[in-house]
């Protein structure tokens, strides 16, 4: 019959087995049992009933012969294996780039060369405190980093290489909360005045409609419904880079593509002001004819380069303006915080914005919304005692007396 024990275990001290003498954090009981002719020790915790539940559990699985040691593989092969089969096939194009870098830059020097079944809470834990060391990465590229660890765990534990999840239990950093850059609407004119065609009516158009900057370069003239004022949202438009055209091989002709819009509540119709109507008109008659009907194209009818739109034409027009450096997509902000300014409901922003939940909305822009608690107890004395004589203070409110 298979049987297990308990061991006080400090991976710093080495040879002191001592629990008395022993103070380091990486120190706690672990559990040592047998599968066939292997030795297999798992690190538990410090509180040695938790340690004496798990062995009861390992040495049940293992009488009943459900229990079997995890794959073994490198974090570096996983992490291949999990964006080949899992990410290139689930995930939008910009999201699965952005998991390409963060596995590259961050956790591939850190968990590479580790067996997964050897990283440990402790040893993501470290990776944290290491990136919180690093002041080049924001509190919200940290527990970015760690929500994808813990996805990617995930599916090693699904896949049978892990048991449990490590950083199934690590909390994420707090993150404080960073000042939102927008314009206003005097530097929204200054800004407006020192681009040139077409520039000037995609920025308008930015501006107005808060679309993202991939819906914006994809729209196309049949998505504007001058009928009812509105635009349609219902593509993106996305350009590989020449490492993913080399990885897919293709040429440079194929390097764009549409794709669905980034959330289901992303495809949306957002309301046309009067002056964005009119700007829209007169750039459709002065465009040039595009093969993919884009509303916004270069010379040739081909889809803008967005790199090459923001680095040449919009910030040089910040700098002209004399306005402080700011994202494109802030121009995102730009529109929400005027919706905000002329009092619009937060479910209407919501849907302009092609957020999945309300609450979204109100984690990003409810400090900005107005003071609309301000006066609520005289605005409900009022409801109830009307704009008389203030309540009398010696008078009781009491139920009406029962009548026989």
């Amino acid at each position: 019959m298979a049987q297990g024990s308990i061991v006080w275990r400090c991976w710093t001290c080495r040879g002191n087995r001592s629990k008395a003498a022993c103070d380091h954090p990486r120190a706690g009981y672990s559990i040592v049992y047998r599968i066939g002719n292997h030795q297999h020790w798992e690190a538990v915790s410090r509180n040695k009933k938790t340690a004496e539940r798990r062995l009861a559990e390992v040495m049940g699985d293992l009488h009943q012969g459900k229990f079997s040691l995890p794959k073994h593989i490198l974090f570096r092969d996983f992490s291949d294996q999990w964006l080949k089969d899992y990410a290139e096939g689930t995930l939008k194009p910009l999201t699965l780039r952005l998991y390409r870098i963060l596995v590259r830059v961050h956790l591939n020097p850190a968990f590479g060369e580790f067996p997964l079944t050897k990283i440990t809470p402790q040893l993501v834990q470290r990776f944290l405190a290491e990136c919180l060391r690093k002041k080049e990465l924001s509190p919200r590229t940290r527990n970015y980093l760690l929500f994808l660890l813990k996805m990617m765990l995930k599916y090693a534990r699904l896949w049978g290489y892990l048991k449990e999840n490590p950083a199934e239990d690590i909390k994420p950093l707090r993150e404080e909360q960073k000042e939102m850059a927008f314009l206003g609407p005097e530097e929204i004119q200054l800004l407006l005045k020192q681009a040139d065609e077409p520039y000037r009516t995609l920025f308008l158009t930015a501006i107005l409609t808060g679309m993202r900057r991939g819906e914006l370069l994809g729209l196309q003239w049949g998505d504007i419904d001058w009928h009812n004022n509105r635009i349609h949202i219902r593509r993106t438009l996305y350009c590989h880079n020449k490492s993913e055209l080399a990885e897919r091989n293709e040429s440079e002709k194929e390097k764009w593509r549409f794709s669905s819009p980034k959330t289901k509540r992303s495809v949306r119709a957002i309301e046309m002001s009067p002056r964005l109507r009119e700007a829209l008109e007169m750039h459709r008659l002065q465009c040039p004819a595009s093969p993919h009907d884009l509303v916004f194209c270069t010379g040739d009818g081909t889809p803008m380069d967005a790199q090459n739109m923001v680095k040449r034409q919009f910030l040089p027009a910040l700098s002209m303006a004399g306005l402080r450096r700011i994202r494109f997509h802030d121009l995102r902000h730009t529109y929400t915080t005027l919706l905000i300014a002329q009092g619009e409901n937060v479910k209407f922003i919501q849907s302009q914005l092609g957020h999945t939940s309300i609450e979204m909305t109100l984690d990003r822009y409810g400090h900005l919304l107005p003071d609309a608690h301000r006066g609520v107890g005289q605005r409900l004395d009022n409801q109830i005692f009307g704009g008389g004589d203030r309540f009398p203070a010696n008078t009781m409110l009491t139920k009406p007396a029962k009548t026989a």
